[in-house]
């Protein structure tokens, strides 16, 4: 049988996720142990106990997500289970990357943390938001986002399929991205930053 690990991106964090991993795994435990070690905070209790205004900052969230994700990873490889395949969705990416032996856990880390912060600098925490849109391509995509931008940011953050193009930016440009509800599918509505 074929198995594929497939990751997820931001937006799906949540206080205490992970909390079963570690309390089940040593090898999850010792996940969020070397993750606080490395980012020199503690992003274990920010991950089980939040608070979620802290874990939903861009620059906490992505390593929180990546530590739980091979907080899941670990015991798996442990008890010899291996993916014949690996996939993350945006940020999950990189989960896919250190589940490929291509990225380390450490280097990982540190690379989501920075990028985690760049975006959150690029819009002003709170002041940012996200929409899936459906049904348009691409081209129209942007030409709405460059209509609506009117001296602030918004643009296609990720081509999820040829349907669906997610934008995210200063959140009255998103909000006016000049894109009928018909086409719009606000996805989380204000964010706390583009992602």
């Amino acid at each position: 049988m074929s198995v594929a690990f497939v990751f997820p991106g931001q937006g799906s964090q949540r206080v205490g996720m992970g909390r079963a991993l570690a309390e089940a795994f040593r090898e999850s435990s010792e996940v969020f142990a070397e993750a606080d070690r490395v980012l020199g905070f503690p992003l274990s209790r920010l991950c089980l106990e939040g608070p979620q205004e802290e874990l939903q900052l861009t620059a906490n969230t992505q390593p929180a997500i990546l530590a739980t994700s091979v907080a899941a990873l670990r015991p798996l490889l442990a008890r010899g289970h291996r993916p014949l395949w690996v996939a993350g969705h945006s940020l999950g990416e990189y989960s896919a990357l250190v589940a490929a032996g291509a990225l380390g856990f450490a280097d990982a880390l540190e690379t989501v943390r920075r990028r985690g912060q760049y975006m959150q600098e690029a819009v002003p925490v709170g002041q940012g938001a996200m929409a899936a849109i459906l049904g348009l391509d691409l081209a129209a995509i942007e030409e709405a986002c460059r209509a609506a931008a009117e001296g602030e940011v918004v643009a296609p953050a990720n081509v999820n399929s040829p349907g669906q193009v997610v934008i995210a930016g200063h959140a009255r440009a998103v909000e006016s991205g000049g894109l009928s509800d018909r086409h719009r599918l606000v996805h989380g509505g204000r964010a706390p930053n583009p992602t």
